[in-house]
């Protein structure tokens, strides 16, 4: 993740949302609400196994289509950090369907909140890929897309 200069590659990722910090926790850490924004445009999330504590894992599978056809990308990693509704650590490399290592870098992203009155502040760093790759770009997509279902959880009374 570091090159020789002592530099990092990272995408980071500042935004606000119109919900209460305790609603984005839970958009980034229950399964069925992460299923539903995680991912570029068009990309649904078909595994989403979160074992949100300090050693505990996750495997995610994201299904888009191509000109070839169906394509699986499988992500796994580690929580490392995980403090309730400020900061969320994890690494993440992609994996195989088993959430096995491929020989791809291993990554790590740090989700940090602030609570805003009812707005919740959120900086997402993903160290390890470059600002101008396309992980940034999918990155601005999902967020457009968790905006997107924040309003619809908070709209439907959500819990």
């Amino acid at each position: 993740m570091t090159d020789d200069n002592g530099t990092q590659e990272a995408v980071v990722i500042e935004r606000s949302f119109e919900a209460p910090v305790e609603l984005i926790w839970r958009m980034w850490t229950e399964p069925e609400h992460f299923r539903q924004w995680f991912g570029p445009d068009g990309a649904t999330i078909p595994v989403a196994k979160l074992d949100v504590r300090p050693g505990g894992s996750r495997l995610v599978c994201m299904e888009m289509q191509s000109p070839q056809g169906l394509m699986q990308m499988r992500f796994t990693g580690e929580f490392r950090e995980v403090v309730e509704n400020r900061r969320l650590v994890y690494t993440e490399s992609v994996s195989d369907e088993d959430g096995n290592p491929l020989a791809h870098p291993t990554t790590e992203v740090t989700v940090e909140l602030e609570a805003a009155g009812d707005r919740t502040r959120m900086v997402m760093t993903h160290a390890g890929i470059p600002a101008d790759s396309p992980g940034a770009a999918g990155w601005t997509m999902a967020f457009a897309k968790l905006a997107a279902h924040v309003a619809g959880a908070a709209g439907a009374g959500a819990t």
